[in-house]
């Protein structure tokens, strides 16, 4: 079993930058893809970016592309979304996901594992 707590998320002005961090506990292995989807009020929950717990290979969804990084410390057990430039359209709830299967893909049904999420707001 994988717990996952997401942290980080606050209220940031168009241009900004924010860090979210998620923290990982249980038995997560080097295959794991760990990713970061967001949900915006009154729309389906999205991709955002997505890396291997092991390292190697990332993902990024088109529309963050350029602004977001994701990084993991495996020493800490800790997966964080870098997120630069920051526009409105931004603004959701964060979630932080586990895929033990290690596909890298940005199809929630992949994700088995979930955290509570965090919440981002950036104001124009």
């Amino acid at each position: 079993q994988v717990q996952l707590v997401e942290s980080g998320g606050g209220l940031v002005q168009a241009g900004g930058s924010l860090r979210l961090s998620c923290a990982a506990s249980g038995r997560i292995l080097a295959p794991y893809t760990m990713g970061w989807f967001r949900q915006a009020p009154g729309k389906e929950r999205e991709f955002v970016a997505a890396t291997r717990w092991g390292g190697g290979s990332t993902n990024f969804a088109d529309s963050v592309k350029g602004r977001f990084t994701i990084s993991r410390d495996n020493a800490k057990n800790m997966v964080y979304l870098q997120m630069n430039s920051l526009k409105p359209e931004d603004t959701a709830v964060y979630y932080c996901a586990a895929d033990p299967r290690g596909r890298l893909g940005a199809r929630l049904p992949f994700y088995d594992y979930w955290g509570q999420g965090t919440q981002v707001t950036v104001s124009s």
